[in-house]
């Protein structure tokens, strides 16, 4: 399997970016893809309490120089950097962040159906670094699902309406 430029360009600006974030910020993921005709650099750090205008301001003064040093230059195209919060719908990446979310509600994408479905969203009621155990609601019923880890291709937090 080929490695995509935009992959590469990921590891390689989360290789560099990773170390800088410190206490009490969180690097929670990197995306680079194009808008419209611009390509975006998105860096989310969180902390407790939440990110303010002037985190994203430091934080900037801190990352973009280092992006600028990097050799040979990875980007292919003029790109802008943002540095954001996640927001409400925060991405789960790891088994960390899972362990964090046990108690919220979030929605989970799989790799194939489990019980008819490839995506369920409810409140993460465990998560044990092997499998999933997630309340939600069927149309009106309540429903309890264990979902092995290794199907999970995407988490995140979720908004309930």
């Amino acid at each position: 399997m080929e490695v995509s430029p935009i992959a590469t360009i990921v590891e390689l600006v989360t290789e560099v970016v990773a170390p800088l974030i410190t206490e009490p910020y969180e690097l929670v993921d990197v995306e680079y893809e194009k808008m419209g005709s611009d390509y975006v650099l998105s860096i989310l750090v969180d902390k407790p309490g939440g990110i303010a205008v002037d985190d994203t301001a430091d934080l900037t003064d801190i990352i973009s120089p280092a992006l600028d040093n990097i050799k040979p230059d990875p980007f292919p195209d003029q790109y802008m950097l943002e540095v954001s919060s996640p927001g409400l719908e925060r991405p789960l990446k790891t088994k960390e962040s899972l362990e964090a979310a046990v108690g919220k509600y979030i929605n989970v994408s799989l790799y194939k159906n489990l019980e008819k479905s490839k995506i369920f969203q409810g409140d993460l009621v465990s998560f044990d670094g092997q499998e999933l155990v997630i309340n939600y609601l069927d149309k009106t019923r309540k429903k309890t699902i264990t979902i092995p880890y290794d199907l999970v291709a995407k988490a995140r937090l979720a908004v309930k309406l």
